[in-house]
């Protein structure tokens, strides 16, 4: 694979430098990469080609040289030792090398997720294990710093050595971020309204943290915190319960009265199970319809003190005959008929709501 192409003999004082080789970031490489090394290392005489939107720097002895960040062509010669400036004192002959890498000067887009959870200490669902998604805008604003660190210290040589160390850090700023927000009475049930403000206060964190490595993150958004299945199962079902003005309890009564009604072949098991309090079951059902905007009245036996449907003429738990309601009636439905007049009745009950007979 070629990775530069000989270039014309460089104009000097009194003849030409022959034998120079051009270094370029060619496009086959640069097309979504953060850092390009130029595969053998750079002599006196070769010439560096920088163009607008990227920056070439100069690497030998664990750090850095220098750096041209000007879009130009260099020719690395003692003619033009005031572009190359301090690198020449290193270049002092073929023995003399350096390394080079190119770096670009644009932003770049990428994505950050957790391979680990982070556990969430929550006053009601206790350790909850969140992860976490979202993407970041980025850009290298010390060429000299980043070199330094991703290369020098972390030993990173290609672009996604460069990417998978800065996805770390944005994870461990998101989960410092959370830390504090929970310190302050964040809940997980807060988690999704809050959004927005963990993605700003990671961006407040981010220059004490990410500006030592010489980067500058630009924006952070679609972050996701994804909770396990049930506490998220645990927090739809709250917040119905806030929307209707029921208990758990209630809640969930009533769900397993809509299950029994929208399948009659089951209905008289999933009532059954229930238990024997019907009249509870009765009082429940009616508070959870008003609730969800249904009209369903309820009054007390006489006799036995149980809450009951307020159109039934015989308490279905004690079969004592009820005086006429002072409302309209209002059916109660049920998965089986009564045999005596063909009614339909809830099953589980011992007389029939309509005309008393025993069941």
């Amino acid at each position: 694979m070629v990775f530069g192409k000989k270039a014309d003999p460089v104009p000097a004082s009194g003849g030409s430098v022959l034998g120079s080789t051009t270094i370029a970031w060619d496009d086959q490489f640069k097309l979504g990469s953060v850092l390009w090394r130029v595969p053998r290392n750079i002599r006196l005489n070769d010439n560096i080609v920088v163009r607008e939107d990227e920056t070439a720097v100069f690497y030998r002895d664990g750090k850095v040289l220098t750096y041209f960040d000007q879009p130009n062509r260099y020719a690395l010669t003692d003619i033009n030792a005031p572009i190359v400036s301090g690198l020449l004192k290193f270049f002092t002959g073929v023995q003399q090398e350096a390394e080079v890498f190119y770096i670009p000067k644009r932003y770049l887009d990428g994505k950050f997720g957790s391979t680990e959870p982070y556990s969430f200490t929550d006053p009601t669902f206790g350790i909850v294990n969140l992860r976490v998604f979202g993407e970041y805008r980025w850009k290298i604003s010390s060429p000299e710093l980043f070199i330094n660190q991703f290369v020098g210290t972390f030993g990173a040589e290609t672009s996604d050595d460069v990417e998978s160390r800065l996805k770390e850090q944005l994870v461990i700023l998101l989960y410092n971020a959370l830390g504090k927000m929970k310190a302050q009475g964040l809940k997980v049930t807060d988690l999704a309204a809050n959004l927005t403000n963990i993605e700003q206060e990671v961006l407040a964190t981010s220059p004490d943290h990410l500006g030592q490595y010489g980067i500058e993150i630009n924006k952070i958004s679609g972050l996701t915190i994804s909770l396990p299945d049930e506490v998220q199962q645990a927090i739809d079902t709250r917040s119905e319960m806030q929307v209707l003005g029921v208990n758990y309890m209630q809640f969930q009564t009533g769900k397993a009265i809509d299950d029994a009604a929208k399948n009659p072949s089951g209905g008289a098991g999933v009532t059954a199970g229930l238990g024997a309090g019907l009249g509870v079951g009765y009082a429940i059902g009616g508070q959870m319809a008003q609730g969800m905007g249904q009209v369903t009245q309820t009054r007390s036996c006489p006799n036995c003190g149980s809450l009951i449907p307020a159109a039934s003429k015989f308490c279905p738990n004690c079969g004592a005959t009820m005086p006429e309601p002072s409302g309209p009636p209002t059916p109660a439905g049920g998965s089986k008929f009564c045999p005596n007049c063909g009614s339909p009745v809830t099953a589980g009950i011992k007389f029939c709501n309509n005309c008393g007979t025993k069941l």
